[in-house]
C-alpha cells in the first residue's frame, strides 16, 4: 500500500520509538524510507538594537550537524533490516514545514512520526509540529503514540 514514508526525526527519545516501528513496517511491507532532520534557523530579529547582528552560522552549522547524524542513525536502523532508506537535512525556521515539503519533493506517500508530549498549557500555547503536520500535510500521516 506505501511506498515511500517519510520519516521525521529530531534525535529524541520520542522519536526514536516511532522510528524503530517504522522501519519494521517497512520491512514487512517492501517500503523503503526518507529521512528528514529539520537543523531549526535562529529567529533573529532583522533590525536587531544596536546595530549588532550576531554571527548564528556556527550555532545553525552545530544545529545541521546534529540533524545530520539523526538521520544518519535512522540509515543505520533500516539497514539492519535491508529497508531502503534515503537521508536529508533542510534547514527552515519551522520543522513542519519543512516535512510537509519534503513530501512533494521525495514523492512519499505517509508521514511517519511521533506524537509530542506536551501537555496542557504548553500545547495549547506552542503548539507541536505533529500537529502541524497534521494540519498541512498533502498526504496521510501515522502518529506514532508513545506511552508514557
Amino acid at each position: 500500500m506505501f511506498k515511500k514514508i517519510l520519516v521525521p526525526t529530531d534525535g529524541s527519545q520520542l522519536s526514536e520509538r516511532a522510528i524503530e516501528a517504522a522501519v519494521s513496517f517497512a520491512s514487512e511491507t517492501g517500503a523503503s524510507l526518507v529521512a528528514i532532520g529539520v537543523a531549526e534557523a535562529y529567529p533573529f530579529p532583522l533590525g536587531a538594537e544596536g546595530g549588532v547582528v550576531p554571527d548564528m552560522s556556527s550555532f545553525e552549522a552545530s544545529l545541521r550537524e546534529a540533524a545530520e547524524k539523526h538521520v544518519q542513525h535512522v540509515a543505520e536502523l533500516a539497514a539492519t533490516k535491508n529497508v531502503s532508506c534515503k537521508t536529508t537535512v533542510v534547514t527552515g525556521f519551522s520543522a513542519a514545514d519543512e516535512i510537509v515539503n519534503a513530501v512533494g519533493e521525495f514523492g512519499c506517500d505517509l508521514i511517519w512520526m511521533a506524537s509530542h508530549g506536551r501537555t496542557g498549557m504548553q500545547r495549547m500555547l506552542m503548539g507541536s509540529q505533529t500537529q502541524k503536520v497534521l494540519a498541512h500535510a498533502v498526504a496521510p500521516v501515522l502518529v506514532y503514540p508513545l506511552k508514557k
